[in-house]
């Protein structure tokens, strides 16, 4: 028992739903990287992605789960329940895209030279795969904030988890120019570039001052009016950007509107261009819903009598 007479453990993380849900998401975790170790295997940069963040996901739920249990997250600088929804919303991100990726590239309908066991552990990792994602989306849904509901932190409103999808997405668009687009080659992509960057770098501030509980450090506008005035500015530059970008790759006065035939597979700068530019246009429509939604808590909120905070 601790001082105030009160158990050593948090039972609430032990034999809670949402306890239930991490529990889950460890089991998962370790399953999956037992099975792709044993015998189901990867290779290539896209194995090598999936196994990331399996491995990452494990661990760091691992010390989060721990964390919890003990209540020793007490110790930390940090807004607790602003960083577990942050990282179960990013965790989900990532294991949905493990779980394209991987059976993507290493799931065959038929046996490969292994033998048939090998297609089997690789299935079985793929549908653990999907079992964590849905874990870990079952932990966002029981954090995030719903109407009429006391928010405990910005990072569970619609807004906040908007703005972890919103830098996945980036990151995203980051490894499809790294991936041969050529985007040096006119000073205009070069200007997207930029603005993926920035816009990547004010949406990582946010959730880095929420997290941290910085958000007083904002001293010349309250905290929720700069974060719309920011998403305002990243709707206005991606706008830019995803009208940029297609008309100098996709244009034949600057590229190609078809993909050369002899483009190498997996290796295609037209590829890489094309995804830049759906994702774009992705993250537009997500920052354009993050500002239309924050706007909305804004008014909602000016309803609240003064002494009340969102």
């Amino acid at each position: 028992m601790d001082s105030q007479g009160g158990p050593y453990l948090n039972k609430g993380a032990l034999c809670s739903t949402l306890g239930g849900a991490r529990i889950s998401q460890l089991a998962m975790g370790c399953a999956v990287i037992a099975m792709v170790t044993h015998s189901a295997g990867y290779s290539g940069s896209q194995g090598t992605f999936c196994m990331a963040a399996w491995c990452c996901c494990f661990a760091v739920s691992a010390a989060v789960f721990f964390l919890d249990a003990t209540r020793l997250y007490s110790c930390l600088r940090v807004s607790w329940d602003n960083l577990t929804v942050t990282w179960a919303a990013c965790a989900t991100l990532m294991y949905v895209t493990a779980s394209v990726v991987y059976p993507l590239f290493f799931v065959r309908s038929e046996c490969p030279y292994e033998g048939c066991e090998v297609r089997d552990f690789r299935i079985a990792v793929t549908v653990c795969s999907i079992l964590g994602t849905l874990a870990y989306g079952a932990e966002v849904a029981l954090c995030r904030a719903r109407p009429g509901q006391i928010v405990v932190g910005y990072m569970a409103t619609v807004p906040g988890l908007l703005k972890v999808v919103q830098a996945f997405i980036a990151c995203i668009i980051f490894g499809a120019l790294a991936n041969g687009s050529q985007f040096s080659r006119y000073a205009a992509t070069i200007y997207c570039v930029v603005v993926y960057a920035s816009c990547f770098a004010l949406t990582a501030l946010v959730v880095i001052m929420t997290v941290c509980k910085r958000t007083k450090t904002v001293r010349c506008m309250p905290f929720d009016r700069f974060v719309v005035v920011c998403t305002f500015l990243e709707v206005l530059l991606y706008l830019s950007a995803s009208v940029v970008w297609p008309v100098f790759c996709f244009d034949s006065k600057y590229g190609s509107p078809w993909r050369p035939s002899s483009c190498p597979q997996g290796k295609c700068p037209w590829d890489s261009k094309v995804v830049v530019a759906v994702f774009s246009c992705v993250n537009f429509g997500l920052y354009l819903t993050d500002l239309l939604y924050s706007q909305r808590i804004r008014f909602a909120s000016s309803r609240v009598p003064t002494n009340s905070r969102v």
